[in-house]
């Protein structure tokens, strides 16, 4: 195996301890976004998970990390905001993310949360063979059954997470 990041060790020695099967895929880290990666690598869309860290608006600001497919867009302003019990809510930034989670766009897992984010997982991941993720860094994804969110403390899984995206 490569060099990882010391996130992305920690992050495996957390699959690990959940006891969560999985394969890591090494990515060059200039095609860690998502779009970028599924060309590059010839994953479809459909079985990427995209994991969003989303925020409030007002003080104290709460944190949740959703993870929604990358085909399809995450209802921030309407399921996320119920779950939240928050009046704003916005996407954190790039820094905000990274900020808060000590992981880049594109290698953002749900692995290796700060404690006290909920995690929201889209029922829709649910009936995939198999789904990729962030695995802390921009160098590798991790490749898993879906299923397995089940053994992530504190993650729920919730149907209508996401919506199919806009057709112009």
């Amino acid at each position: 195996m490569a060099d990882v990041s010391a996130i992305e060790s920690r992050v495996l020695e957390t699959l690990a301890t959940l006891g969560i099967p999985y394969e890591r895929v090494e990515c060059d880290p200039d095609y860690a976004d998502t779009a970028a990666f599924c060309e590059r690598y010839g994953y479809p869309p459909e079985s990427c998970g995209n994991t969003i860290i989303v925020s409030s608006k007002k003080e104290p600001r709460q944190h949740s990390a959703c993870v929604v497919k990358a085909s399809t867009r995450l209802d921030v302003n309407g399921t996320v905001r119920r779950l939240m019990g928050v009046s704003r809510l916005s996407f954190a930034s790039a820094e905000q993310t990274m900020e808060l989670t000590g992981m880049m766009i594109g290698g953002v897992t749900v692995f290796h949360l700060p404690e006290g984010i909920p995690l929201y997982v889209d029922a829709k991941l649910m009936d995939l063979d198999y789904v990729i993720l962030g695995s802390g860094s921009r160098s590798s994804k991790i490749k898993m059954a879906p299923r397995d969110f089940e053994k992530v403390p504190g993650a729920t899984i919730v149907p209508d997470l996401s919506m199919e995206p806009r057709v112009s």
